[in-house]
């Protein structure tokens, strides 16, 4: 390969072949090598009926395969498949087991190996992250944005604000961190940030059942 530069210098590189890198041995194929000894068989349907089915075609499919690997199919079914609300997991490491789980997913019976259920519907809840995630100046961009957070913020604040020694948004938007980083300050403020996000975030629509 030739490079002529704007003062004519004619410079040359001679490229060769790299030296063949060789693989480590990773002890196995594919994910059998990585696999535990028990991996779960997840199934699903949209009622029970619905899972007694797909439990009733992968026993099918299991039995006529005999050379499927538990934890190929395991993959198979958590990644390839729609979850719904009524649920099985089968637990196996050998093909015995796993056929005796499906066969009593398939006619509803208790199984050691078996894991049964049906998702219910719940109340929303919102966790909030405790001490150690404070920082001098956080929530002030959103104050200065958006007025619902602004509210929330102040509202919170005149509340502890009867309970601490210094004003929480003088030490929230300070500029001694050591002063945030005490319990009192570093709790009080990350709630009151933490109040104001959810406020927020509701006034754009989310309706949580449980606050």
């Amino acid at each position: 390969m030739s490079s002529f530069g704007i003062s004519g210098t004619n410079a040359h590189v001679i490229l060769e072949q790299p030296e063949p890198v060789t693989e480590p041995e990773t002890g196995g194929d594919g994910l059998a090598a990585l696999a535990p000894g028990i991996v779960p068989w997840v199934l699903s349907g949209r009622t029970e009926e619905a899972l007694r089915a797909q439990a009733a075609r992968l026993l099918a499919q299991v039995e006529g395969h005999p050379g499927l690997r538990p934890v190929d199919l395991a993959l198979s079914l958590a990644t390839q498949r729609s979850l719904f609300d009524h649920r099985a997991v089968v637990l196996t490491d050998d093909r015995e087991t796993a056929v005796r789980g499906l066969a009593a997913v398939c006619v509803g019976e208790p199984d050691p190996a078996v894991v049964l259920g049906a998702v219910e519907p719940g109340r929303t809840a919102f966790l909030f992250s405790g001490q150690g995630s404070q920082r001098l100046g956080m929530g002030r961009g959103l104050y200065e944005r958006f007025p619902v957070f602004a509210e929330a913020f102040d509202a919170v604040c005149a509340g502890l604000d009867a309970h601490l020694e210094r004003s929480l948004r003088e030490v929230v938007w300070g500029d001694d961190a050591s002063v945030l980083d005490g319990t009192a300050y570093a709790q009080a403020g990350l709630f009151a940030v933490e109040v104001a996000l959810f406020r927020l975030v509701e006034s754009w629509g989310v309706r949580p059942e449980f606050v």
